[in-house]
């Protein structure tokens, strides 16, 4: 289910991509699904930002990054 996020006051996309998703290398899926704000780097308080589920190929495995197979 596709969800929204609120930010607060000194959020940065890394930051949002933690908080929602649990791992920062999702900062890119989610900056991708928000183009319109993409040339903010650090948000205000109360800025929506959409967080889609994760694909089926981008969710985050349980494995050790040097664990996991490509």
């Amino acid at each position: 289910m596709d969800g929204e996020y609120i930010t607060r006051q000194g959020d940065a996309w890394d930051l949002i991509a933690y908080r929602v998703y649990g791992d920062i290398r999702y900062t890119g899926w989610l900056m991708k699904n928000n183009f319109p704000l993409l040339e903010t780097f650090v948000f205000g308080a109360g800025t929506v930002i959409k967080t889609p589920e994760l694909p089926a190929s981008e969710e985050k495995s349980s494995l050790p990054p040097w664990r996991e197979t490509v």
